[in-house]
């Protein structure tokens, strides 16, 4: 049987409260009582039936930052998906509030922003372009990487269109 999907991610930070407070904060995460282990956060996404979709384990302040991609190898980034464009563009403007926003790139098919956490590591928040709606100049365009411009895609595709119909999610 193929994997079907990522049920979670686990994250070593240097205090589970403060990264739990912020994907409280920006995401919109809910914390979850799951046995009080001391020095540990388990989240859940909106909208999600997960028992939880983000681990979060404190390592101490102490803690050196990542070096992932620039002098080790490790993980360079997660990706939560969006239902609208709506949405993608309200957490634009909560992230840019909270000082995590850091980008946003149009890869033809996927319309994502990219944020960091307090401890400097990188997640991405994307809506993906609908089967139904892909053509081919987005397929063309996913071999580039374009600066975001929200509003352009929300004239395109409408604000409230579900995405990922037919890619992530089933039709």
């Amino acid at each position: 049987m193929p994997i079907m999907r990522l049920n979670h991610a686990v994250l070593y930070v240097r205090d589970a409260d403060l990264s739990a407070a912020f994907y409280e904060r920006v995401l919109g995460f809910t914390r979850l009582d799951l046995g009080g282990m001391k020095g540990a956060a388990f989240m859940r996404a909106p909208g999600s039936t997960n028992d939880h979709d983000l681990g979060l384990f404190s390592i101490g302040e102490g803690a050196g930052p990542t070096t992932a991609g620039r002098s080790s190898v490790g993980l360079y980034h997660l990706a939560w998906e969006v239902d609208t464009l709506d949405e993608l563009e309200r957490l634009a403007g909560v992230l840019s509030t909270n000082g995590a926003l850091v980008g946003a790139s149009d890869h033809g098919t996927t319309k994502a922003l990219y944020a960091h956490d307090p401890d400097g590591l990188e997640f991405e928040v994307s809506w993906l372009v609908p089967a139904d709606l892909i053509t081919d100049d987005a397929t063309a365009a996913k071999s580039t990487i374009r600066p975001l411009d929200i509003a352009q895609e929300k004239a395109r595709y409408g604000g409230s269109t579900r995405g990922g119909v037919g890619v992530s999610v089933p039709t």
